[in-house]
């Protein structure tokens, strides 16, 4: 039997690329599926709440329309660099949090969250400590006037997603001693809709240099499918890991094989 059949799960950005591939692997599995996105998913999922997850009223709205528990968040919703800096980090990071925390109150016993986060928040480790004050910030509110205060240098998509991940690791003891777990996956270059922009914003060579070295770019499934996994039972001393899911390709990175990209 399929760890989710039964279940009741919520994927956010479910209307396309990885977050639609989510959806439908997880209405096939049985799962009992809710959206939140700004646009109406085609997976048949069993209900859909339109949201802008750059806005905290939102957010809050959307919640508020979700009746009942759930066993798994499944947060996938996100931007590229090419849209407002300040709007990818609510949306990649800020609501990330918020959805997250305000599923310690709606999760089933057993129950988890999974981010999709991104190799391109590989430069964690050298912002931890600016990410880790960010992180002391308490609401939405404060963490958008964190970032005005504190303009970060680089790509806001990268940003966005070292807070993804490091938010995932700081809080796997927090969910712990409530019951639950948090995880994220890293995926690399996805074929998604959205892969133009992150080859605009990224640049075609390292993009490019990433499909010749590996062979291809991934595919949405191939991401969801490690999403389900870290949500299962399956994975149920799994907590607190950033899971990189790109075909190989920052091994080669980390064991100084290649040069790392240059954002």
């Amino acid at each position: 039997m399929s760890p989710y059949a039964g279940k009741r799960v919520v994927v956010t950005g479910a209307a396309s690329g990885i977050g639609h591939a989510t959806a439908s692997l997880l209405v096939d599995e049985g799962a009992e599926v809710f959206s939140l996105d700004r646009n109406e998913p085609t997976a048949a999922v069993a209900g859909h709440v339109k949201v802008d997850l750059s806005d905290p009223d939102s957010i809050d709205a959307a919640l508020a329309e979700l009746d009942g528990t759930f066993d798994v968040l499944f947060n996938v919703a996100g931007l590229p660099g090419t849209a407002p800096a300040d709007v990818v980090f609510k949306v990649n990071a800020l609501a990330v949090r918020h959805l997250s925390e305000a599923f310690l109150e709606r999760l089933n016993p057993g129950g988890s969250v999974v981010v999709v986060s991104s190799t391109a928040g590989f430069g964690w480790p050298d912002r931890l400590e600016t990410i880790k004050d960010l992180l002391t910030t308490d609401t939405f509110a404060e963490g958008v006037q964190w970032l005005a205060d504190h303009p970060q240098e680089g790509n806001a998509y990268n940003f966005s997603k070292e807070v993804a991940t490091v938010y995932t690791m700081l809080m796997a003891l927090v969910f712990a001693e409530a019951g639950f777990r948090i995880n994220a996956v890293l995926p690399g270059p996805v074929e998604t809709p959205i892969l133009a922009d992150f080859e605009e914003t990224m640049g075609h060579d390292n993009l490019d240099g990433l499909k010749e070295l590996l062979g291809r770019h991934a595919r949405p499934e191939e991401i969801a499918k490690v999403a389900l996994f870290l949500g299962s039972d399956d994975a149920s001393w799994v907590n607190g890991h950033p899971l990189l899911v790109e075909g190989g390709a920052f091994g080669a990175v980390y064991t100084g094989l290649v040069p790392p990209p240059q954002i």
